[in-house]
């Protein structure tokens, strides 16, 4: 009884501790792309600071009691005060399941909005590989890029419908590419040793699944590029 007692007054404080600290948004749509794995959600976001987004940013939503996710802001006008969301649900876990149920003029509650460290470089040419974890990330990076001529790459999809609809809605020059293997690698690595990149004045960012971003790193090293010419992020394993 006095466990009990003692963990609703510690709940308690950190509700009130965590409520001081929360920052509000509200959501403008939704889409779910069918099937309903991916799922695009528009924020207005009244109390951020988006022009100075110099770095791909980092979002920690609040999705439930007590637990945070984080997601990348894309799509982002600086006047409005606006961004998308872009959240592969198709793995279960309480992130996915706050996305599902999400709808327009739901108000959402973040913690903060924080650099990646993840900038375009000066390079002649940025490559950008992921998969759908990193969707929100990929075009945040494209955002940055200018001239936009400097930006490529490609993104894994399992789903061949989302691999359409990215191709019919999207104006980017990343390739939308069937992923045929549970982690991607294999996939993304046939692609870009097609595309024979040259060693010089090349810089790869490669996010999503970690053992994707590994084995990529991996077979990038081997080709002769140098760590700093490899910025790699990995979301999940």
């Amino acid at each position: 009884m006095e466990t009990s007692t003692i963990d609703k007054i510690k709940k308690k404080a950190s509700r009130l501790f965590e409520n001081q600290l929360l920052l509000s948004g509200s959501v403008l749509e939704v889409r779910k792309w069918e099937p309903c794995t991916m799922i695009e959600i528009d924020l207005h976001l009244p109390f951020a600071d988006i022009a100075q987004w110099t770095d791909v940013p980092y979002i920690k939503i609040k999705v439930n009691d007590f637990t945070y996710r984080d997601y990348t802001p894309s799509c982002w006008d600086a006047e409005t005060r606006t961004c998308s969301l872009f959240i592969d649900a198709a793995h279960k876990g309480p992130g996915s399941e706050w996305a599902q149920q999400l709808k327009k003029g739901d108000a959402i509650n973040y913690l903060k909005i924080k650099p990646t460290h993840q900038a375009p470089v000066g390079t002649p040419a940025i490559i950008a590989l992921g998969d759908e974890s990193s969707l929100g990330h990929l075009l945040a990076l494209q955002q940055m890029v200018l001239p936009a001529t400097r930006f490529s790459g490609a993104i894994l999809m399992a789903d061949e419908q989302h691999r359409g609809l990215f191709r019919e809605y999207f104006r980017s020059p990343l390739q939308a590419i069937a992923r045929n293997d549970i982690y991607g690698h294999h996939s993304l690595i046939q692609w870009v040793i097609e595309q024979q990149y040259t060693l010089d004045n090349t810089v790869f960012y490669v996010t999503g699944n970690d053992t994707m971003v590994i084995q990529l790193r991996k077979m990038l090293r081997q080709q002769g590029y140098a760590s700093g010419q490899i910025k790699a992020q990995g979301f999940w394993s």
